[in-house]
């Protein structure tokens, strides 16, 4: 947490994370462009950030891209916030903002955390129902081949096929499925018209992918979910639901416990991300 503390320190590196807030996959070039900045002073703050979890990175032929990653801002609000002064924390007002504030043109979530476990483990508990139940509250069922229906059930239901189709399964290193559409759980909970609702299910189908990789004696984890056109409700919603079911698992799998329930409330926008 300390690298987290010092990278957030800086308003440089905060108006850094802000412009990746607003639009993900950006350029050196890009990132630069309106700064009273140098590229190299740009480059040292990328570096410090990209080490504190806070910044990840991807080639798309021969530039560098990079993306904000939430995952320690969640962690810390899960775990260390309540054990320091305000004014420790203060650091993190900026990016605070930033992050609850709606941002413009946002067409993806992207999240990477690392979880102390086992490729094989983690793949489990991303497809085994039993799994999915502990740190989601909902069980998810397939064979896991391509092309296959991907099943889930609340409670002591029956499972339901919410037309999400298996794109991808290279088990244990990357796992990738079609997202469900609004349901009608959904309108009841924000008072949604049945005209509103058949609008909102006129939109087009997301999909999530993960992406597991060996990380020294941890596993990477990085999972992206795109295919929406703009910031649609869906994707507002994922963007608060997933940091929280992820933090569940990490948990879950490092302690063999998950976190104390929290459930959405009601009307909230992270409610859709459960189903």
């Amino acid at each position: 947490m300390d690298a987290v503390f010092r990278a957030l320190a800086d308003p440089s590196r905060r108006l850094l994370l802000d412009r990746l807030n607003e639009r993900g996959g950006q350029s050196l070039s890009e990132l630069c462009s309106g700064l009273d900045l140098t590229r190299q002073a740009v480059t040292k703050h990328l570096a410090v950030l990209e080490a504190a979890g806070l910044v990840t990175t991807e080639r798309r032929g021969r530039e560098k891209l990079h993306h904000l990653n939430a995952a320690p801002i969640a962690e810390l609000s899960a775990r260390w916030i309540s054990s320091y002064h305000r004014e420790r924390a203060h650091a993190l007002a900026d990016l605070k903002r930033a992050l609850e504030d709606q941002p413009m043109n946002r067409t993806e979530f992207r999240y990477v955390t690392y979880i102390r476990t086992t490729p094989e483990q983690l793949w489990r508990a991303l497809t085994e129902p039993e799994f999915t139940r502990r740190y989601w509250g909902a069980e998810l069922k397939s064979d896991w081949q391509p092309g296959s229906p991907l099943l889930w059930r609340e409670g002591d239901g029956e499972f339901e096929d919410l037309d999400q189709v298996v794109l991808e399964a290279d088990p244990p290193w990357l796992l990738s499925y079609s997202w469900h559409t609004y349901q009608p759980q959904h309108a009841e909970l924000f008072g949604w018209s049945a005209e509103k609702l058949a609008e909102l299910r006129q939109e087009k189908r997301s999909k999530v992918t993960f992406r597991i990789e060996p990380a020294g004696e941890t596993v990477k984890l990085t999972v992206r979910h795109d295919g929406f056109d703009t910031e649609t409700e869906m994707l507002k919603a994922l963007s608060g639901g997933w940091p929280a079911i992820l933090s569940n698992l990490k948990t879950l799998l490092e302690t063999g416990e998950p976190l104390p329930e929290a459930k959405p409330a009601k009307g909230s926008a992270e409610a859709l991300a459960e189903r």
